[in-house]
């Protein structure tokens, strides 16, 4: 007993709920601190990142809306140069009136048109007879073979007058320093004819696009054209150029360049072949203090709350807890059984104490129950022994031997006493309450050797027992009855030869045996007397034998439930009493697991 309490003290000190609710605490704590710092450094992360992306959008939005409000004025002035009237005329001449003094003529005229700006780095117009000549405001070279080739005409034809955006005139004109050029091409209808009369290429130089980095004063923004070309700004960003960029939304890429967190940003210009892009460094900041005062403020609203809740569980849960048990165990320490009756809080664990007295209740009915029913079974096989040696059937078999010693000679009356021994024998089975099947039928061919010496050859007796089942253990003598039962009131009763047949086999660990008789017959009404559960006249109604219903009651005891026999039988053919014996049971654990073998027995 002392071994006992000192295991449950010592469960109380190291396993008790209490102390591991303050582990729990302690650790919860220690997540929220941890979670704090974390969320700290992710919000710090977050807003940084947020205010490089927002930075890196405003500036490129920005500086993408100005040069393309700028592209947009220089597309308003190429269209002014298309219709002066000097160009006009030049165009329409035809190809023996073009001279010197036409072509400078137009030059003047466009140069009249371009005096507004200081961008446009030269015009040039190309005739369709292939004449063509230049402002001139720079020195140029032309790449013949890339302006003859079939696709660079049919880009600007097909735009039927309307702008196209390249750099460098898509490769066909080049500036002799190597400098790039922004072109402006278009082709140029009469507009009285509406024919085609030439193409005009202005070319804007690159410098407006680093007027407008300069003013930005940011070093970490370029401009460069779809393939990647450095047109202005920081040259050595082209590096982070990506294809991803050459889409008109804004696109950011992440990455890590020398340790740093690096944000890279770029878009492309609408309708223009030009991508401007940023690198921003993700710089190292702190969260506004009212970021960190919140934070500061959940924290403490958590920690309060895990205090709030420990208290509320150690109140309501571990304190009731420890008063039941205690109860409990001084219920196990008394030796006893009875109820408890604690001061606990009106909730789920008052429904585990009454949940906990219903199952004292309940325990000490099955108690109650099991003493009646082994008193039961003790009864039961008392009976049954009386009723098997009644007295009548000893006189009966002594004087059929005496008439055998009268009549037929010693040997008969021999084997008619060596059955009898061997019947009374088996009968007892030295006490067992269990018998294996062979046993049992044993006593039943024993049994009915003596019966035949009596009735002669009016009792046919047949066997049909698989050998797996030979050595499953059943309750001693649940078969005998019911053969005194077919003879006396089965096969005697029809007054002619009859038959009774055994049959035993395993389905489904179960043990099926079967008594068949070819007697009178049962009526229906007998056959629910005999299969009651309660005690009624049924033995009357079978000719005061108590065997059957007291067999069956005996069965059911051992094997624990109702449910154990069916009875089939039409009235004047047969009756057949089948046993269904459970193999899970007690009564099988004589029973090799390499005998039970599923199938009816051939």
């Amino acid at each position: 007993m002392e071994k006992t309490i000192g295991n449950t003290n010592r469960i109380q000190t190291k396993n008790s709920l209490s102390l591991r609710l303050r582990l729990v605490f302690i650790f919860i704590i220690l997540i929220l601190t941890v979670a704090f710092a974390i969320t700290i450094f992710l919000v710090m992360r977050k807003e940084r990142r947020e205010n490089v992306l927002h930075e890196s959008e405003s500036v490129l939005v920005g500086l993408s809306d100005s040069i393309y409000s700028d592209i947009q004025r220089y597309k308003e002035l190429s269209r002014l140069v298309m219709i002066e009237d000097r160009l006009v005329k030049f165009l329409r001449a035809d190809t023996d009136e073009v001279n010197n003094v036409l072509i400078n003529s137009a030059r003047r005229g466009i140069l009249s048109v371009l005096n507004v700006t200081t961008m446009v780095d030269s015009v040039f117009i190309f005739r369709n007879d292939g004449q063509y000549f230049a402002t001139n405001r720079g020195k140029y070279m032309l790449n013949y073979i890339r302006m003859e080739q079939k696709d660079w005409m049919e880009k600007i034809i097909n735009k039927k007058g309307r702008a196209i955006f390249c750099i460098n005139a898509d490769d066909a004109i080049y500036k002799t320093n190597g400098g790039p050029i922004i072109t402006i091409s278009r082709a140029i209808h009469d507009v009285v004819t509406q024919e085609r009369t030439g193409i005009m290429c202005m070319n804007i130089s690159s410098t407006f696009l680093e007027q407008k980095v300069i003013t930005l004063h940011n070093d970490d923004i370029v401009v460069i054209d779809t393939t990647g070309a450095f047109l202005a700004g920081n040259e050595e960003l082209i590096d982070y150029f990506d294809e991803d960029f050459t889409t008109e939304n804004l696109v950011h890429v992440e990455k890590m360049v020398d340790n740093n967190d690096v944000v890279i940003s770029g878009m492309k210009i609408p309708e223009m072949p030009i991508v401007i892009m940023s690198v921003t460094h993700v710089r190292k900041g702190m969260v506004p203090m009212e970021t960190i005062g919140i934070l500061a403020f959940l924290m403490l609203v958590f920690v309060a709350a895990v205090f709030f809740v420990g208290a509320f569980i150690t109140r309501n849960i571990t304190s009731p807890v420890f008063e039941l048990t205690k109860h409990m165990e001084k219920n196990r320490e008394n030796g006893t059984l009875e109820k408890i009756d604690v001061n606990i809080p009106d909730n789920e664990l008052k429904l585990l104490e009454d949940s906990y007295n219903n199952m004292v209740d309940h325990v000490n009915d099955l108690f109650e129950d099991l003493i009646e029913k082994e008193q039961t079974i003790q009864k039961a096989e008392m009976r049954v022994l009386q009723e098997q040696m009644k007295p009548h059937f000893l006189y009966n078999s002594l004087e059929t031997i005496g008439y055998l010693a009268m009549d037929a000679g010693a040997d008969k009356v021999h084997s008619a006493l060596e059955t009898l021994g061997g019947f009374y024998r088996n009968f007892l089975s030295k006490g067992d309450r269990e018998i294996p099947l062979k046993r049992e039928i044993m006593i039943i061919k024993d049994y009915l050797s003596l019966q035949k010496l009596r009735y002669g050859d009016i009792i046919n007796d047949e066997y049909d027992i698989a050998p797996n089942t030979e050595e499953c253990k059943i309750p001693k003598l649940i078969l005998q009855p019911l053969v005194e039962n077919s003879i006396y009131h089965g096969i005697r009763m029809k007054g002619e030869q009859g038959t009774i047949k055994i049959t035993s086999f395993l389905e489904e660990d179960e043990l099926h045996i079967i008594v068949r008789d070819t007697g009178i017959g049962m009526t229906q009404e007998q056959i629910d007397k005999v299969l009651s559960t309660e005690k009624t006249d049924a033995s009357d109604d079978m000719g005061g034998s108590f065997g059957l219903w007291g067999t069956i009651e005996r069965v059911r005891c051992y094997c624990d439930k109702d449910d154990v026999v069916r009875i089939r039988s039409d009235i004047g053919e047969y009756t057949e009493i089948e046993f269904i014996l459970d193999a899970h049971t007690n009564i099988f654990k004589g029973v090799n697991d390499d005998r039970k073998i599923d199938g009816k027995a051939s």
